[in-house]
């Protein structure tokens, strides 16, 4: 037993004697615990129409004046050989800067310094000094961009009709506004011959706007190649995009179900919303049976819906052409029985006197409960100009 607190006493004797510097917490010249942030860079970034890139850091425990070493760090092979790279210092890119009253220093570099020539070249700057570090990676993003073929907000799969889409593109040098012009290109299929895009080169408020149209695809080549070019100095900023035509399609597809009686006797094809059967936009409508037809006060006020019987095969094809052909070619009817036939209708509503007040689509019937309701699942919008009133 003696020996055991023999022992005990010895151990709580070394413990006492190696007190750990490590574990004291640093505290100001009023006992308060001392806490240190961390130092933090900034910096616009560079792009490809850029000649330099700026970095400053916001240093946490440097002083004004204190001098820190700047450089460059890049993935490389080492000079001594390897197969791998590794994210070594960048020769001739050192630099002394020095701290300013406001804790931060900058550092520039050109673009030639940081061997950044295109997009996704990327470069790491190391501050380091004896009182505090900072670090930050910069990378050279492109700066022109486009959309794809877009109506208004909506992106589209260009159809090869008449109407007009735009790619929307910008240019936003890193450096500040962009001035100058986009000059626009394209080809007709990989062997043709570059011609500028009509309106080029565009100029003043972006996005600039690039119209594409079906009409430009000669017959039996679907694919266009178009090319972006911006300027600023010496530098200049190419980008492409390549384009395939489609056949002329229906835009959307939804899901709708009218039931007799009630609120949900009819539906607003256009936002595919359920109304009663005698509400103003009742496009389609049920009314003592389950035959679908317009609506009463729809109707009333000059408007118009006609069906034709289609098949599957129009229906899953969606070619807007054919189906149009098709309906033109038969016999329409102002009423669609949901279990007649194959359960496939085109139809045609009439809103008003122009072109774009015209909606053809087809309906396909799911399914239909006795006496009571009619789902079915449809498509609409043939016409660029129908993106901006269909929801």
């Amino acid at each position: 037993m003696k020996k055991l607190i023999i022992i005990i006493s010895v151990l709580f004797a070394i413990v006492s004697c190696n007190e750990q510097a490590y574990y004291e917490i640093p505290l100001d010249e009023n006992g308060n615990v001392l806490l240190t942030g961390v130092s933090s860079t900034d910096g616009a970034g560079i792009s490809t129409l850029d000649d330099e890139f700026t970095v400053t850091a916001t240093f946490a425990t440097a002083k004004s004046g204190d001098v820190m070493m700047v450089e460059l760090l890049q993935l490389q092979f080492p000079p001594n050989g390897g197969t791998a790279k590794q994210l070594l210092p960048m020769a001739g890119t050192q630099k002394e800067v020095t701290v300013g009253s406001d804790l931060t220093a900058s550092v520039t570099y050109t673009r030639d310094q940081a061997n950044l020539n295109g997009p996704g070249d990327n470069v790491r700057v190391i501050y380091n000094g004896k009182t505090d570090f900072a670090n930050a990676s910069v990378v050279m993003v492109a700066a022109a961009n486009s959309s794809k073929p877009k109506v208004g907000d909506i992106e589209i799969d260009v159809a090869r009709t008449s109407e007009t889409a735009y790619f929307n593109v910008t240019v936003e040098p890193k450096s500040g506004d962009y001035t100058g012009g986009l000059i626009a290109q394209r080809r007709n299929g990989s062997s043709g011959a570059w011609e500028d895009v009509p309106g080029s080169p565009f100029t003043g408020t972006q996005p600039f706007m690039v119209p594409i149209s079906g009409n430009d695809f000669a017959i039996g080549k679907d694919t266009m190649d178009y090319r972006f070019s911006s300027s600023l100095g010496n530098y200049t900023d190419v980008i492409e995009s390549k384009i395939i035509v489609r056949d002329p399609y229906f835009f959307l597809k939804k899901q709708a179900e009218v039931v007799l009686g009630g609120s949900l006797a009819g539906r607003n094809l256009i936002n595919n919303s359920a109304v009663a059967e005698d509400d103003p936009s009742a496009m389609v409508a049920v009314l003592g049976s389950l035959m679908l037809k317009g609506g009463s006060a729809w109707l009333a006020a000059g408007n118009t819906i006609e069906f034709v019987e289609g098949t599957k095969l129009l229906y899953d094809k969606n070619n807007s052409t054919d189906i149009i052909a098709a309906f033109t070619a038969g016999t329409p009817s102002t009423e669609a029985d949901p279990i007649a036939g194959a359960g496939y209708y085109i139809y045609k509503a009439v809103t008003g006197t122009n072109v774009e007040d015209i909606f053809y689509g087809m309906i396909k019937m799911t399914n239909v409960t006795p006496n009571s309701s009619v789902s079915f699942e449809y498509r609409i919008g043939d016409q660029y100009a129908h993106l901006s009133v269909i929801e």
